[in-house]
């Protein structure tokens, strides 16, 4: 079965949303409230993740969607609510037809706040779910550092069609990413979107340009590298993952390289592309499950790319279980050549714990 339409929509649903994110980015006051788990929510979440609903629900109305905000907070303060629908409804692309595919402008503020609503499905392993996390790395996008837009469609469990939104990584696919990746260049020299549909590959474009034929763009590869050449990428916060079991794991590995922390699925964008080569994600608490929608995006973008995504147990991560993956503990990326090296050492480290 083709995506094609799938992933044209996905693609402007993320470009648009992105374009939102960069308004309120570069605004002094970011309109932060406190969620129940204590991440800060943005006027660029609800907004990101209105248009995003609207898009989807526009092209395919009988699709679920599992979405990380709901708009109870902002029908209780609506003077934030009011802010969020000022960037909404002025958010638009370049080109009039695409916003027209996209559903145009929503309506009202009422409108915004049931879009906003809309993201309220359980997920599961039976249908067509869309995962989207209109900012992963909130936290990065609130100290000006890396983020994503992310949107993905799972369908029977399985993720066929992804696309990150990464308005702060370089576009050129050749810069290397280091330890500073989030002083790196400036407006101009900044913006990438990442999308990928099952057996097609993946690609990657500057933000700001019109969608193209993915069939007619080079597409992204990870690097065929040896491990002590490696570059890992790893979360900013400790409390989203092990950074000293990581450690253990690239020096087990022989890999000299400082790793490299972001926020972000822009991690998993980074290596598909060959800008770094890991991504590790170790759990710090034996509870803990990882959301789908912080992981649905790159998990395809990455294979691909010629990578491979597992647990650190080895297995596929399993998008069909609900809103969580609650089977799978840890996350291991490496591009196919060494990622069963990289998951041995994983194994050996915590083994000896």
């Amino acid at each position: 079965m083709s995506y094609d339409k799938e992933l044209h929509i996905a693609y402007l649903a993320v470009q648009r949303a992105s374009i939102l994110t960069q308004k309120v980015f570069h605004e002094k006051s970011k309109g932060t409230l406190s969620k129940d788990d204590k991440s800060p929510v943005t006027i660029g979440d609800f907004g990101a993740q209105a248009l995003i609903i609207q898009a989807i629900k526009h092209n395919f109305p009988k699709d679920e969607i599992v979405g990380e905000e709901e708009a109870s907070s902002l029908r209780n303060n609506k003077t934030l609510s009011s802010q969020i629908w000022a960037f909404v409804r002025e958010t638009k692309l370049s080109n009039e037809a695409t916003n027209l595919e996209l559903g145009g402008v929503l309506e009202s503020e009422e409108q915004m706040l049931q879009a906003i609503d809309a993201g309220k499905s359980a997920g599961g392993a039976k249908g067509r779910i869309w995962a989207l996390d209109p900012i992963d790395g909130t936290k990065g996008f609130l100290r000006g550092g890396q983020y994503a837009v992310c949107l993905a469609l799972i369908e029977d469990g399985e993720v066929k069609v992804g696309v990150l939104g990464c308005p702060n990584l370089p576009r050129d696919d050749t810069a290397p990413i280091t330890a500073d990746v989030d002083a790196l260049g400036n407006d101009d020299s900044r913006g990438v979107i990442f999308a990928a549909a099952i057996g097609q590959g993946a690609i990657s474009q500057p933000l700001r340009l019109p969608p193209v034929d993915s069939m007619a763009v080079p597409k992204i590869r990870m690097r065929n590298i040896s491990l002590k050449d490696a570059i890992f990428c790893e979360s900013v916060e400790a409390g989203h993952s092990a950074h000293g079991d990581q450690a253990a794991i690239a020096k087990k590995l022989g890999i000299t390289n400082p790793s490299v922390r972001m926020d972000s699925q822009a991690k998993y964008g980074s290596i598909a592309r060959g800008a770094a080569d890991l991504y590790l994600r170790l759990p710090v608490r034996a509870d803990y499950e990882e959301k789908i929608w912080d992981h649905a995006a790159g998990d395809i973008i990455v294979r691909e790319a010629g990578g491979w995504v597992t647990d650190m147990n080895g297995n596929r991560l399993d998008f069909g279980q609900g809103r969580t993956l609650s089977k799978n503990k840890g996350i291991v990326a490496a591009p196919k050549i060494i990622h069963n090296a990289v998951l041995q050492a994983v194994q050996s480290v915590l083994g000896a714990k």
